[in-house]
């Protein structure tokens, strides 16, 4: 007689879990859904934003990325109701959590919103910690991720698969179909989930567009995927609140993350933290005017 298989499920918390019942679904399964956390004034502000840049970006090249997929990044510069995503109080407390054991701060790593059209494929199942190629020990935890539902994830539309507890395996097993799963979710419910669990955007076999915005947060030593200080200069940092900036990566940590500013010899400090670029209203630094 053959033995059934058993389908894993994704762990669901309520809007008011604490940090404690995250840390304990990620260690676990490596992925765990919040249903309807999000304001969805929230949401829909942040869908009329990001609406122009979204509607004008075509799909990618290949399959990874999306044939029918529009990836559009910034989203700190553009859309100012995603900031408070992106501090969420107690979403933040577990990433300190989950990532202080290999780092003594955290940094905004990618900021990006996925918009899988109709007809788009399954993407690769993959670990996001692999955008190191590999080089960062398994036994250092590399992210602590999420996807915010804009719209509603389903099955059909291209619900993020994921497979729980492959945080915890060898890298060279495979999911067999079963123990993939599908975030399915309503749209204000978010995806938190580690960078070593495999994981893959589904296929969109609807005529509706599902909608996503992943923030993933990174170890404040590793390199981020999205340049933050390009996608958020001086001139446009300036105008976020103190601890968004610091979020971004514009603090010093320990011995990295200073700078020589480029002033003539003899004018200005050498061996500068980043955090001195918006310490006065009229700040005189190259390429930083107030406006």
């Amino acid at each position: 007689m053959s033995i059934p298989t058993i389908t894993p499920q994704l762990k669901r918390l309520a809007p008011d879990c604490s940090s404690d019942d995250v840390l304990e679904s990620l260690h676990r399964d490596g992925a765990v859904v919040i249903e309807q956390y999000a304001d969805p004034a929230t949401i829909s502000s942040i869908r009329t934003e990001m609406r122009p840049w979204v509607e004008a970006c075509p799909g990618g090249g290949n399959p990874f990325v999306g044939f029918k997929t529009a990836r559009v990044g910034a989203v700190m510069a553009r859309s100012s109701a995603s900031h408070q995503l992106a501090l969420d109080p107690m979403l933040n407390e577990t990433c300190g959590a989950f990532l202080g054991p290999y780092a003594d701060g955290y940094q905004l790593h990618l900021t990006q919103i996925t918009n899988i059209g109709p007809g788009e494929g399954e993407q690769l199942l993959h670990r996001d910690r692999g955008v190191w190629n590999n080089h960062v020990p398994r036994a250092i935890e590399t992210q602590f991720s999420t996807i915010w539902a804009l719209t509603d994830f389903t099955r059909g539309n291209g619900a993020t698969r994921v497979v729980p507890g492959s945080h915890l395996w060898d890298d060279d097993r495979e999911p067999l179909p079963h123990e993939i799963t599908f975030s399915e979710m309503e749209a204000t419910s978010v995806l938190v989930y580690s960078g070593s669990v495999i994981h893959g955007g589904g296929r969109n076999e609807t005529e509706e567009h599902r909608e996503g915005l992943l923030l993933h947060n990174t170890l404040n030593w590793l390199r981020q995927e999205e340049n933050q200080y390009l996608a958020c200069p001086p001139h446009i940092a300036q105008h976020f609140s103190p601890e968004l900036r610091e979020l971004l990566g514009y603090k010093a940590y320990f011995s990295m993350g200073f700078f020589s500013p480029p002033f003539p010899p003899g004018e200005g400090s050498e061996l500068v933290s980043p955090e001195t670029l918006f310490r006065h209203p009229t700040p005189s630094w190259p390429g930083l005017e107030a406006d």
